[in-house]
């Protein structure tokens, strides 16, 4: 963790200026999305519908979920929807509750 981290669980780490996706790739490569290219965020209970057994990877060409074994028993599935773009990125995090809150006063969950 370095001193503008966040938040980070090893799924996620959160800083100002980014949000990097861990295990984003084969094999355990991350993603680094800048907080500026992120138009808004989503939370939901975990359903089939929105990626609840998607363990990684895709079943639709514009949600990527990085790797996450224990996704089926999160309490909450996050979709971030990148800008100018139909792509998002579906996520889990261990504490969704506090996760909800980062974003909410970044202004990117209503």
């Amino acid at each position: 963790m370095t001193i503008d981290t966040i938040y980070s669980d090893g799924l996620i780490t959160i800083t100002q200026d980014n949000v990097v996706f861990h295990n984003y790739y084969f094999p355990g490569v991350s993603k680094v999305v800048p907080i500026s290219n992120i138009e808004q965020i989503v939370g939901n209970k975990p359903s089939v519908f929105n990626g609840k057994w998607r363990l990684w990877g895709s079943g639709r060409y514009d949600i990527w979920f990085p790797m996450d074994m224990k996704r089926p028993s999160r309490d909450r599935i996050f979709h971030a929807k990148l800008k100018n773009t139909d792509y998002q990125i579906g996520f889990t995090v261990k504490d969704s509750a506090r996760v909800e809150n980062i974003f909410r006063q970044m202004h990117l969950m209503v």
